[in-house]
């Protein structure tokens, strides 16, 4: 199969976004720029697990720098982005592994996303990858303020859900929840 990359440097826009309501909602990934857009389907715990990780690493990258890379502590306010996905939002791919780098030299933040891609069952082979045959890629580079404000989209968005059981922390559905901690009674 031809790989497929969808490739942005410093798009106008990357954030991850959601449709439907909490407890159903599906998670995307969205690249924007001249036009283009590209949406890439992911799970809840994939986009806290990329924001968290995204933070994690431009704190190191500052640390390195000696607080000479230009990454602000905090993702700059004039900066947020708060509108819905773009439309239309066609899945190009759903996502399996993601993975994340600071470009030094260049002084960006490169994330990556790849379609899954199921395993092999045993006895069966189990496929070569190379840069021209593989699963499709979603790869963006972006500056550290773009990057905060991603991971601080991210992570309100991830928040944003159903609200907690008070005694097993399990999220509760509009009409409560059968709480282990209550012995199977419904809270």
């Amino acid at each position: 199969m031809s790989r497929q990359v969808h490739f942005f440097d410093q798009p106008e826009r990357f954030v991850a976004g959601t449709v439907g309501q909490p407890g159903a909602r599906a998670f995307y990934l969205q690249a924007s720029s001249r036009g283009r857009i590209t949406s890439v389907l992911l799970e809840k715990t994939q986009v806290a697990a990329l924001a968290e990780r995204i933070e994690e690493v431009l704190d190191e990258a500052l640390r390195r720098s000696g607080g000479e890379a230009p990454i602000p502590a905090v993702a700059p306010a004039e900066l947020l982005d708060t509108a819905p996905l773009d439309l239309p939002l066609e899945q190009e791919f759903r996502v399996g592994t993601m993975a994340l780098a600071w470009d030094a030299r260049d002084e960006c933040l490169v994330v990556e996303a790849q379609a899954y891609v199921e395993e092999a069952e045993d006895g069966e082979e189990v496929e070569v990858f190379d840069d021209d045959n593989g699963p499709d890629l979603l790869r963006v580079r972006l500056s550290g303020a773009m990057a905060r404000v991603f991971a601080k989209r991210a992570l309100d968005l991830v928040a944003s859900g159903r609200k907690p059981c008070p005694f097993c922390n399990l999220p509760l559905d509009p009409e409560g929840h059968l709480c282990p901690r209550a012995n199977g009674y419904r809270r």
